[in-house]
C-alpha cells in the first residue's frame, strides 16, 4: 500500500485507505466463508477481522498529512516519517483489536519488535521507490537529451540556409539597384518601351526580396537561441561525433570518430560551430572507405582556437586543393553518375570568413588522408565576447 500511495500521489488518501480496509475485511470474510462454512458467521468474521481493516484506515490518515510534502522530502526523512506512521497505525491496529475482545487496550509488549518491522519495511519500500523514481528521471532525461540534440541538428541546418539566404539577399539587392539604374538610363535615352521594362524587372527583383526577407524572418525565429544560451566545446564535440557516428552507421561503414580536446570554454556561437564541425566531419564520413578513423582537435593557437577534422581516407589531391571551396566543385558522384551540389566546403569557408576567421587544408602529419584546419578569433567565441 505505502509503494502504490508513493506512486499514485494525486489519489485521496483518506478514501482510498479506507477502501482498502474495506476491502481487506470482506476478502477475510470471504476466506472464512470458504475454509469453515460450518463455523462461519458474518458478524463474528466481521469483528474478528475489523482491526486489520484499521490499520490500513489509520496508515493512510497518517500519510495524507505529509501527502503535499512527499516530493519535497529526503528518502532518509521520508523513511523516519513513514516508519513512525506505520508504528501507529499498528499500534492503533492492537489498540482496536485488544479493546474489541476485552483486554487492555494499552498493553505494549512487542512495540520495540513493531518498530523494527515498520522501519525495515517503509525503507525498503522507500528505496524501491526511489529506483523506479531515478529511472524515469533517467528515461526523461534520455528523452530531454534526445530531443536536444534533433534541435541542435536542426539549427545547424537552418543556420546554414539563413547564411545563404542573407546572401542571395545581398545579391538581389544588388540586381535591384543594378535594374533600377538601367530604368533610368533608358528613360533618359527616351526609350520607353525598354525603360518601363527595366522597371518591371525592378519590381519583381524587390518582391522576390521581400518574400525572402519574410523567410528569412521565420527562419531565424526558428534555429535556435531557445535551446541554450551557451555551450561549452566539449559539449559540442560529443555532439558532432555522435551525429557522424550515427551517419556512418548508416553508410554501413565502420568507422572510430574521436575527439582530442585541448582546450574547453563556454560559447554561444555553438550553431556556428556545429554546422562549420558537422559540415567538415559528414564530408570525411562520406569520403571514406568502410574502414578508417576521423578525429577531431581543438586547441589554442595564440589569439585562435584552432579546430581539425583529421581522416585516414583517401585525401584531397594538390591539384584539387585550390578549388574545392569553390561553389560547385565536386569529386563525390553518386552510382548513376550525378555530380553531388558541392556547396558545402563553400558554405564552411563563408560561415568561418564571417567570423573572421580562415580554414585552410592540408596533408595529415602521417601522408594519409585529409586534414581541415579551422581558425577562429578565441575573443569572438568565447563566452560574454
Amino acid at each position: 500500500m505505502l509503494l502504490f500511495l508513493l506512486l499514485m500521489q494525486h489519489l485521496p488518501f483518506v478514501r482510498t485507505g479506507a477502501v482498502t480496509g474495506l476491502v481487506v475485511v470482506l476478502f477475510r470474510m470471504t476466506e472464512d466463508a470458504i475454509f469453515f462454512p460450518g463455523a462461519f458467521s458474518a458478524a463474528s468474521s466481521f469483528l474478528n477481522h475489523l482491526a486489520g481493516g484499521v490499520f490500513y484506515v489509520a496508515f493512510a490518515l497518517g500519510m495524507s498529512f505529509i501527502q503535499m510534502r512527499i516530493a519535497a522530502l529526503q528518502p532518509l526523512m521520508l523513511g523516519v516519517i513513514v516508519s513512525a506512521i506505520d508504528l501507529l497505525a499498528n499500534e492503533t491496529e492492537l489498540f482496536t483489536r485488544r479493546l474489541m475482545e476485552g483486554m487492555s487496550p494499552f498493553h505494549n509488549n512487542g512495540i520495540v519488535l513493531l518498530g523494527a518491522i515498520a522501519v525495515l519495511r517503509s525503507y525498503f519500500i522507500i528505496g524501491l521507490f526511489s529506483s523506479i523514481t531515478i529511472r524515469q528521471m533517467r528515461l526523461i532525461q534520455a528523452e530531454q537529451q534526445k530531443r536536444i540534440e534533433q534541435m541542435l541538428h536542426i539549427g545547424s541546418g537552418l543556420y546554414g540556409e539563413t547564411f545563404y539566404l542573407r546572401k542571395s539577399m545581398d545579391t538581389i539587392e544588388r540586381i535591384t539597384a543594378s535594374s533600377f539604374e538601367l530604368y533610368s538610363k533608358l528613360k533618359s535615352a527616351s526609350l520607353t518601351e525598354h525603360s518601363r521594362q527595366a522597371l518591371g524587372i525592378a519590381q519583381q527583383i524587390h518582391e522576390v526580396k521581400k518574400d525572402s526577407q519574410r523567410i528569412l524572418a521565420g527562419l531565424t525565429k526558428l534555429y535556435d537561441r531557445e535551446i541554450a544560451q551557451e555551450m561549452n566545446l566539449e559539449e559540442i564535440f560529443r555532439y558532432v561525433i555522435k551525429a557522424n557516428q550515427t551517419y556512418s552507421e548508416m553508410l554501413k561503414k565502420e568507422l572510430t570518430i574521436e575527439g582530442d580536446l585541448k582546450v574547453d570554454f563556454s560559447t554561444s556561437h555553438y550553431i556556428v560551430l556545429l554546422t562549420v564541425l558537422n559540415n567538415l566531419v559528414a564530408n570525411a564520413v562520406e569520403a571514406m572507405n568502410r574502414y578508417g578513423f576521423i578525429r577531431i582537435c581543438a586547441f589554442d593557437r595564440g589569439d585562435r582556437t584552432v579546430f581539425e577534422v583529421v581522416d585516414s581516407g583517401k585525401g584531397i589531391p594538390e591539384r584539387d586543393r585550390q578549388m574545392i571551396f569553390e561553389p560547385g566543385f565536386t569529386t563525390k558522384f553518386n552510382q548513376d553518375g550525378v555530380a553531388a551540389t558541392g556547396i558545402g566546403l563553400s558554405h564552411v569557408r563563408d560561415i568561418v570568413g564571417s567570423f573572421g576567421g580562415e580554414i585552410r587544408v592540408a596533408t595529415p602529419e602521417s601522408g594519409k588522408g585529409a586534414r581541415f584546419i579551422v581558425a577562429l578569433p578565441t575573443i569572438t567565441l568565447r563566452k560574454g565576447a
